[in-house]
């Protein structure tokens, strides 16, 4: 069966990078719940299975929903797998519990979307595990004084962990560049407590909004309070640290 473009498809086939995504989602117990977005062939999906864990499966493309449907009947009559045939970004929160794991390989152009959806969501999973182009992956972990809106707004959800490289010849059809997989742990709304998220990303993208100009000025915000928060007069929005970004959400 041809991939299609349309939907972005190139499929897994690397053993070892799929080991490396199960062992990074730490499915030790039978009892673990794993949505997973886009299974297309079922290549990951049958490891997911043999861990124990239930799987809810939700795959766009309906030739690949009648050949997953045959693969894994055994698996979906006996209600460890449920096949969605559906968009994610359309995604029942209710058809998930309350405690699950989000694993996917999905493609490049609806990367930042279902990161959104599923960090800022009410059922928030316990943990992500995300096959990325590897450059966007770089970003969402970047360290202090490189950061962006992107890495931040991970960041202020959970703690992002670059697990390793996946080269391009991993999947079929091969794709122009390589990618990486991405494990978010700890994935809470803790850091909103005392400020809303509205608040909080509103203050971020005013930081960002002129990367070459000084964050106070962006911002509007006196030399006094950069200083009771341990930020620099001359720093500019990539070099604050998202305790940093916390400090001024609440203050400003």
């Amino acid at each position: 069966m041809k991939s299609k473009k349309s939907l972005g498809q190139n499929f897994l086939t690397s053993t070892a990078a799929r080991e490396a995504i199960i062992h990074a989602a730490g499915l030790r117990e039978a009892s673990s719940v794993v949505l997973e977005i886009g299974p297309g062939k079922g290549f990951l999906t049958e490891a997911l299975l043999k861990t124990g864990a239930k799987v809810v499966a939700v795959e766009k493309d309906d030739r690949l929903v009648e050949e997953l449907a045959a693969k894994f009947q055994d698996y979906i009559d006996s209600g460890k797998m449920e096949l969605i045939h559906g968009d994610i970004l359309d995604f029942d929160y209710n058809l998930i519990p309350k405690t699950y794991r989000l694993i996917a390989n999905i493609p490049y152009y609806i990367t930042g979307q279902v990161i959104q959806q599923f960090l800022t969501a009410d059922n928030q999973p316990q943990m992500m595990v995300l096959m990325l182009q590897k450059e966007v992956t770089e970003r969402i972990v970047a360290k202090n004084g490189q950061e962006s809106i992107l890495s931040i707004s991970v960041k202020v959800y959970g703690e992002p962990k670059y697990v390793q490289t996946v080269k391009a010849g991993s999947f079929f059809p091969k794709p122009k560049v390589d990618s990486a997989i991405l494990a978010i742990g700890n994935i809470s709304k803790n850091n909103f407590q005392e400020v809303s998220e509205q608040k909080f990303f509103n203050l971020v993208k005013k930081g960002f909004a002129h990367k070459r100009k000084l964050l106070r000025n962006n911002l509007g915000c006196s030399a006094e309070l950069l200083e009771q928060g341990k930020i620099k007069a001359t720093a500019r929005a990539e070099e604050l640290t998202l305790d940093q970004w916390l400090y001024l959400s609440k203050n400003l």
